[in-house]
């Protein structure tokens, strides 16, 4: 999305220095992302155990949305960022456009989607997901992460709504009589700013932090019923009772599992509150945001492109083994006999007057395979 976005003003003889290291950077950019998201699709594709896993049909159409991301939308931003100059014309330019609007939305939703997923996994029916989770009530997930940004993109952009009442101002300053440059504008309207944020990331947004919360607040609980298992089969002679293996991982685990989500959502505000608070706030002052902030914005958004694959999958013990298969050219060293790995005896606890279940086959096992794709270990 590129509202008001102009390139940087690069001086014929700063081309040097400063453009190598500006093209370095963004080339670093596309190639991460590219090759991170293609790896993502590859891996699902050749490993049958990751295909089992109903959260990874999210994961491979988000890598696609961000692999489109780097591929029509990166490329072009770049082109124009180091030449400083639009040269594919006026229609080009709108296709374009709407296809960042698109593709990037897009992106998002599959974020948000991802994170109700966990969500309605682990907080909800944990010991039914598989029946809650069904292929139909997934592909209209997948299918609305698709269709609903095509409502804010190329609907509205080729049909010229996003300009009502500002055309005067986007043709003053798609020239440059200076430089005798073209730019390719996106600017928008104050109706076209609300609606477009609203729906690509602050209600996405508010889904994550709410889905997220409950998550984190689910393995907090899950932890501290362990603690009082640990302490209810402590012996009475006063000797020191050192808590068992199986416990003792899961905390870590549990904790470890909480930091993960602090640094997802930590790493999508970064990325995208940045552009998204600029477009809301633009058109009420009068579009006084310098392009060069817009610039910088707009590709630090599309830095999370590049993040997700590490973030969704990278962290994921199931996808590295399935990576270093097919980097290492099917190395049966990387091969594991099972996914679910062995299990341990069960046993239950009541948490907010719900029953959840705390050993191998526990609400925790059931978190750790959908959102870390890892078996406790016994």
């Amino acid at each position: 999305m590129v509202p008001g976005l102009l390139p940087l003003q690069c001086s014929t003889e700063g081309f040097g220095l400063e453009k190598i290291v500006l093209l370095t950077f963004i080339s670093a950019v596309i190639l991460m992302a590219i090759l991170g998201n293609l790896l993502v699709m590859v891996a699902v594709c050749r490993d049958r155990q990751l295909r089992k896993i109903k959260t990874n049909y999210f994961i491979v159409s988000l890598a696609f949305a961000d692999l489109l991301v780097s591929v029509l939308v990166m490329p072009f931003g770049a082109i124009e960022l180091v030449q400083d100059n639009w040269i594919y014309g006026k229609m080009f330019c709108l296709i374009r456009t709407s296809l960042d609007v698109l593709l990037t939305t897009a992106s998002i939703l599959h974020l948000c989607c991802i994170s109700l997923d966990r969500y309605y996994a682990i907080c909800c029916q944990p010991l039914v997901y598989r029946n809650k989770m069904t292929p139909l009530r997934i592909a209209l997930m997948l299918g609305g992460c698709w269709v609903i940004p095509m409502f804010i993109s190329f609907l509205p952009i080729m049909q010229g709504w996003n300009s009502i009442g500002i055309m005067d101002l986007i043709e003053q300053r798609q020239f440059n009589n200076v430089s005798n440059s073209t730019y390719c504008i996106f600017m928008v309207n104050k109706p076209y700013a609300i609606t477009c944020s609203v729906v690509a990331f602050y209600i996405p947004f508010l889904l994550m932090v709410l889905a997220y919360y409950r998550i984190y607040v689910t393995a907090r609980e899950h932890a501290h019923q362990i603690r009082i298992l640990q302490r209810a089969g402590a012996p009475t002679d006063g000797r020191p009772h050192h808590p068992d293996q199986h416990s003792t991982h899961r905390m870590k685990t549990e904790t470890k599992a909480a930091k993960t989500l602090c640094i997802i959502m930590g790493c999508f505000c970064l990325c995208w509150a940045p552009f998204f608070i600029t477009n809301v706030i633009d058109p009420f002052i009068d579009y006084a945001v310098p392009p060069q902030l817009w610039t910088a914005f707009l590709w630090l958004g599309y830095i999370n492109s590049g993040l997700n694959p590490f973030l969704y999958a990278f962290l994921n013990k199931s996808f590295r083994r399935a990576f270093l298969i097919i980097l290492c050219c099917g190395d049966e060293r990387y091969r594991r006999p099972s996914i679910l790995g062995q299990t341990v005896p069960c046993s239950t606890t009541t948490i907010n007057g719900s029953t959840h279940v705390l050993s191998g086959c526990s609400a925790i096992s059931e978190f750790l395979l959908l959102f870390c794709n890892r078996p406790v270990p016994v």
